[in-house]
């Protein structure tokens, strides 16, 4: 099998990992990024980003990225197609397989593989991405001011975004699959008691309708049992919160991360378990999941590779 030898391999390709190949060009680390299953991240998903800052107009998801890949490129970083598939990070140089057929032995590793939305599974969903469909309210609350809008999901994440989205929206339906809330009490009760919220207990979502964007939807209560009901609801806006799926199974063997999967770092910082690996953005942030802060990774995670290269340099 191919092999070849970096200083920095940087995988994955949204705002943490093209943050983090500008930084490490600039200070000559010559990082070698690979972009993975999605180029340029969930973004590439999302029409318009109204919360990047330097874009007083908002600006078009690709676009963005697009601009993020070409400044890494600007500065010499090598971008290069090609998906992780299994990892070794018992020792340095790391080995990093791509696409199965060729190693990368790196020196310092920056993980910014992010995590991805979990979906019903629904048809629909594909149908109406960017027409109506979210699974990030604080990205795409500001569209339906004054809106209707529906939640799905019962947990902690849900509840938040149910009452992020009643700061704007006129009237938020919660969409609980169980006749009861998993979310923390605190988070129960501001979700009960307030005005604009209505929680629709033992209801699914079997799919979504609209001509030029979700217009409603199609919902089914107290599904397979006798008083088994159908009906449409109609709404604007169709927000998922049941979860993300961090995308670092193949390091998972090496690194130390949290019951759901993602990446644990120390404190504030990028740096992981293993010396000299770094993590970056959602793969890393179970919390915020924004571009802003994803980016501000990267940049960190850039730092602390060159630093520990100066170190092992200095250290012989």
């Amino acid at each position: 099998m191919e092999t070849e030898k970096v200083r920095l391999l940087i995988i994955g390709s949204g705002p943490a990992g093209y943050t983090a190949a500008i930084y490490a060009s600039r200070a000559n680390l010559n990082p070698v990024l690979y972009a993975g299953l999605q180029p340029g991240s969930q973004l590439t998903t999302t029409t318009e980003v109204e919360n990047f800052p330097g874009y007083p107009q908002g600006v078009d998801g690709n676009q963005l990225m697009e601009d993020l890949r070409q400044q890494a490129e600007r500065f010499g970083a090598d971008l290069r197609q090609g998906v992780a598939t299994q990892a070794d990070l018992s020792e340095r140089p790391f080995k990093i397989t791509i696409d199965g057929s060729k190693v990368i032995e790196a020196e310092t590793l920056i993980i910014a593989t992010g995590a991805a939305a979990k979906y019903l599974g629904l048809e629909d969903e594909k149908k109406y991405a960017g027409m109506g469909v979210s699974a990030c309210a604080t990205c795409d609350g500001f569209f339906y001011r004054k809106k209707t809008v529906a939640v799905v999901g019962g947990g902690d994440t849900a509840c938040e975004e149910a009452t992020y989205l009643a700061g704007l929206a006129a009237k938020v339906y919660l969409i609980v699959r169980k006749p009861f809330l998993r979310a923390s009490k605190i988070m129960q009760e501001r979700v009960m008691n307030h005005p604009k919220i209505e929680v629709l207990f033992e209801h699914n979502a079997e799919g979504l309708f609209g001509e030029n964007g979700v217009e409603g939807v199609h919902l089914v209560h107290r599904r397979g049992e006798a008083d088994e009901r159908h009906y449409d609801l109609p709404i604007d806006g169709f927000f998922l919160a049941i979860g993300h799926k961090p995308s670092s199974d193949i390091f998972k063997d090496y690194v130390e991360t949290d019951a759901a999967g993602y990446i644990v770092t120390e404190g504030s910082s990028p740096r992981t378990n293993v010396p000299g690996v770094f993590a970056a953005g959602d793969v890393a942030d179970p919390h915020y999941r924004q571009a802003i802060t994803a980016a501000g990774s990267g940049c960190k995670a850039a730092i602390e590779a060159e630093r520990f290269l100066l170190n092992a340099a200095s250290n012989g």
